[in-house]
């Protein structure tokens, strides 16, 4: 079988997309498939940039040029996305056809360079990755204005999208009903699966040789209790309930580490100089083999999510938290994959924004009770090897490519003479003689 993956980034990037993109690809090697990747040679972050194309391995990595201006603004972010939009187009239209192309979100609306390998090949399968929404995600963080053209435009695109695409991937039930309910045409569901994100399970053995990080040392951070947020600090997470935490521990030995970089980077850093306190002390990232043994030397995992943001942005950094054992501390609104996985693995404690009360006792707790600490560590690491490990999520993917293989097969030719539910005519399918129609559709909707 051949399949293409499009994302913006590929490992050896930090980006978390850019290895869940990798561990699929090498997971589908395995079975033998022929991959291909599309992504950009630039990095999520400037020191991570891509290493030179590998055009004749298995996966085959296509690496496109971009200007890699930056994010540090609007502009130069779209300069980035539209080069490699066009490049992307370019490839995927030269590519020999495809079985199954998987399109992430990164750059939003990326899959319509799938669409346009589809045109010319129409038995070609796509499935939507989905890891972002948009333009809701850009709405609800006030970047976007809701109601604005470019929110128009970008509703009309999703529309028409969902009504092409042959199968929707998302993170949670939230996300799935905000882009079924919005886009999704009654006539013809559209179906979905919800796979959360995962870390590979070989990444973190449950019997590992205790390392400590280099740096633990000399940042101060041995015989405190240390909270750690790992990864962007980006629109869809807030940090104000924290920093109320933050001062109320301020005399006591309890550190909040931020590992990472993103937009709201140095807004925490100034209104941490500003509460004056001092037990928040905040890390550039660090590669992602080194993740492990920075985690290991944490206490607690923290994770935020903006109550606006529900259903559009699914945290992704959950899934290495667990598989390190930590204990969740989140903050943010009920409903979401993190406050689902406590809620059912009793692995942290879910605390609404405005509640910094709640932050304080949960981690006096876990300093206080070493025989609770450790369990809720159990209970973290068997919430990460029951559901949010590669060797439980990828086989949830291999039916979702299963799936849209069978339904190339089953759904019926449309001549040009037919008509859509919509009144409009709809295109004539090119049907090879190892690829025959069936008389009846069929649609899964997990």
């Amino acid at each position: 079988m051949r399949i293409t993956i499009i994302n913006q980034f590929y490992k050896p990037d930090i980006s978390p997309t850019a290895h869940l993109a990798a561990s699929l690809a090498e997971h589908r090697v395995k079975l033998k498939d022929e991959v291909r990747i599309i992504a950009s040679a630039g990095g999520y972050v400037p020191e991570s940039g891509a290493p030179a194309p590998t055009m004749f391995d298995n996966p085959r990595i296509h690496r496109i040029w971009t200007p890699q201006l930056g994010k540090s603004s609007k502009l130069k972010r779209c300069i980035d996305y539209g080069v490699f939009y066009f490049l992307a187009a370019c490839t995927a239209v030269t590519l020999p056809r495809q079985d199954v192309i998987i399109a992430l979100t990164t750059p939003p609306f990326i899959v319509w360079t799938a669409l346009l390998h589809k045109f010319f090949h129409p038995w070609t399968r796509i499935i939507l990755w989905n890891m972002d929404c948009y333009p809701e995600a850009a709405e609800r963080t006030g970047v976007l204005r809701e109601g604005s053209w470019p929110s128009r435009f970008m509703r009309w695109m999703n529309r028409v999208l969902f009504g092409r695409i042959d199968h929707l991937v998302v993170l949670d039930s939230a996300m799935r009903d905000l882009l079924l309910g919005q886009y999704a045409r009654p006539a013809h569901p559209l179906p979905s699966t919800i796979i959360p994100n995962w870390e590979p399970a070989a990444m973190f053995p449950l019997v590992r040789e205790k390392r400590k990080w280099a740096e633990a040392e000399s940042l101060g951070l041995t015989d405190r209790f240390v909270v750690l947020y790992l990864g962007n600090t980006g629109y869809g997470h807030q940090f104000e309930t924290v920093l109320d935490a933050a001062e109320q521990l301020r005399d006591e030995k309890v550190t909040f580490f931020f590992v990472g970089g993103g937009s709201r980077w140095e807004e925490i850093q100034r209104q941490a100089e500003q509460r004056g306190v001092s037990n928040v002390l905040m890390h550039g990232y660090v590669p992602k083999d080194q993740t492990p043994v920075v985690m290991a030397g944490a206490d607690c995992a923290l994770i935020t999510l903006r109550d606006m943001v529900l259903g559009v942005m699914s945290p992704s950094k959950l899934h290495a938290n667990l598989a390190a054992g930590l204990p969740i501390l989140y903050v943010g609104p009920k409903g979401s994959n993190v406050d689902d996985a406590i809620v059912k693995f009793d692995c942290g404690a879910s605390v609404r924004h405005g509640d910094a009360e709640s932050i304080v006792s949960f981690i006096r707790t876990l300093k206080a009770n070493r025989a609770e600490h450790a369990a809720m560590k159990q209970r973290a690491r068997a919430a990460f090897d029951a559901a949010y490990c590669d060797t439980c999520t990828l086989p949830q993917f291999d039916a979702v490519i299963d799936s849209v293989i069978r339904q190339r097969s089953e759904r019926p030719i449309r001549n040009a003479s037919s008509t859509s539910h919509e009144g409009h005519t709809g295109p004539a399918l090119r049907i090879s003689p190892d690829e025959p129609a069936a008389a009846s559709a069929s649609s899964e909707v997990a």
